[in-house]
């Protein structure tokens, strides 16, 4: 049974008020077995911390996030200038993946960008295998738009052989795939898999006020901004199906996330999504 963990960037201010240890301590509580860290700092204390959890908690090391570059959309380490930390991270955190979050939005730009992103994926992820590091890059739905009537996805697919995928079945869903054909189509290719559903919320009296002051260009856009991130369970991701491909196609870990919460605490966020996969029998 793959590993069923936590998106570390759903608690990080949570980590940044309390420490990584109390918030790894609520985590394993909740019935989480593992943790991928992104937007958190990977500095000596927070390290350490994930290495304690290990032996302490039971928590696994799932993925640590990276860059292939320093630059605007690198939240921390980037493999041009931290490699040599970056593998010592992993090798004591037993982490056996890193994955990217998004290429930069400059190599989405064109075809020949995409292609300069994947090139340097490639060879990326092959000088990481060497330290038996998997490389995986994280889809959005912007992965879906094409250039030349080839997906972003498909260019980097191609382009970079040796990389590997986290699917987010959210942003799937929402760049108008099915996530079970998505995973199908990427089987012993995608061992992290971000479990998040598709919410689409109710109209807001403020989308109304705008229509009834004839401002309709924004009402439209209200209109038309109404789907949310939501807990496991809660929107219109059919997990049934979802969660049994996932496994079929090699995933080793599936990793709760939210990328906005609406106000909610993150615990019972996490609380309620974990509860859902206990229902589906995991």
């Amino acid at each position: 049974m793959a590993g069923i963990g936590v998106q570390l960037m759903m608690v990080r201010d949570k980590i940044a008020a309390d420490g990584m240890r109390p918030v790894l301590q609520r985590v394993a509580d909740l019935g989480y077995t593992c943790v991928e860290v992104s937007q958190v700092p990977t500095d000596a204390a927070n390290i350490a911390a994930l290495d304690a959890a290990r032996h302490d908690l039971g928590l696994d090391v799932a993925a640590l996030s990276v860059g292939l570059k320093k630059g605007p959309t690198t939240t921390g380490d980037a493999l041009d200038s931290d490699f040599a930390k970056v593998v010592e991270d992993c090798h004591r955190l037993d982490c056996r993946y890193l994955r990217i979050g998004m290429m930069p939005f400059d190599a989405m730009v064109s075809k020949d960008a995409v292609v300069r992103f994947a090139e340097d994926a490639e060879d990326a992820a092959r000088r990481l295998a060497e330290h038996g590091i998997t490389l995986a890059y994280h889809n959005h739905h912007v992965d879906f738009a094409k250039h030349d009537g080839e997906t972003l996805f498909d260019i980097v697919r191609r382009t970079s052989p040796s990389l590997h995928f986290e699917i987010d079945v959210h942003w799937v869903q929402r760049g108008g795939r099915n996530p079970v054909d998505v995973l199908a189509e990427f089987a012993g290719i995608v061992e992290l898999v971000h479990l998040k559903d598709y919410r689409v919320a109710t109209l807001p009296p403020s989308g109304l006020e705008l229509l009834q002051a004839g401002d309709f260009a924004g009402f439209m856009q209200a209109f038309t901004g109404l789907v949310q991130f939501a807990e496991v369970g809660a929107g219109t991701i059919d997990f049934a199906r979802v969660v049994p491909q996932a496994l079929a196609s090699g995933a080793e870990y599936l990793l709760v996330e939210q990328d906005d919460l609406y106000g909610r605490d993150a615990y019972d966020c996490l609380a309620d999504s974990r509860a859902h996969l206990r229902t589906l029998g995991y």
